[in-house]
């Protein structure tokens, strides 16, 4: 049963965050991006896709999935996952292995999470123009960056304050 209780955006993050940054540290996909993309994609989770079948990214390739939504089956080509994290996970390998994307971990960064959202709009991701701004425009309202910095600035950053 999905519950009738919204996710809010600070929820997502407190809840999914720490996924994100393990999927950075083992793909180099910058955390922001993954969370900033999810929150973006599925309304913080909140979309039909990423209630019923804990797809977060709008990613097709199930085959043909069905599921109830108001007492009506649905059949659906999307991506069916176990969880939030195998969606993460299947994010972040297909920014790391398909050809369109793969360029993108070797030629920048996890803390140049402009160039990736970029990077992403411009091999195809996504059809519309604003996306990148509006995945960039989440990542600084909801300061997602700082999932992308190394332990050691957050270390030099409290000792300085």
């Amino acid at each position: 049963m999905v519950s009738a209780q919204k996710n809010t955006p600070q929820g997502y993050i407190e809840k999914f965050s720490p996924d994100a940054i393990r999927i950075m540290h083992e793909t180099g996909v910058p955390a922001s991006i993954v969370l900033g993309v999810a929150m973006h994609e599925s309304g913080c989770g909140n979309s039909a896709l990423a209630q019923h079948l804990n797809n977060q990214f709008g990613v097709k390739g199930g085959g043909h999935i069905v599921y109830y939504r108001h007492n009506k089956k649905v059949r659906t080509a999307y991506k069916r996952y176990d969880s939030v994290f195998d969606s993460f996970q299947d994010f972040a390998r297909i920014m790391t292995e398909r050809r369109e994307f793969s360029g993108l971990s070797s030629s920048l960064t996890h803390f140049d999470y402009s160039g990736w959202a970029h990077g992403i709009q411009k091999h195809g991701y996504a059809s519309s123009h604003k996306w990148a701004a509006q995945v960039l425009g989440l990542i600084k309202k909801y300061h997602l960056y700082t999932f992308d910095e190394k332990p050691e600035d957050k270390e030099s950053l409290a000792q300085n304050n």
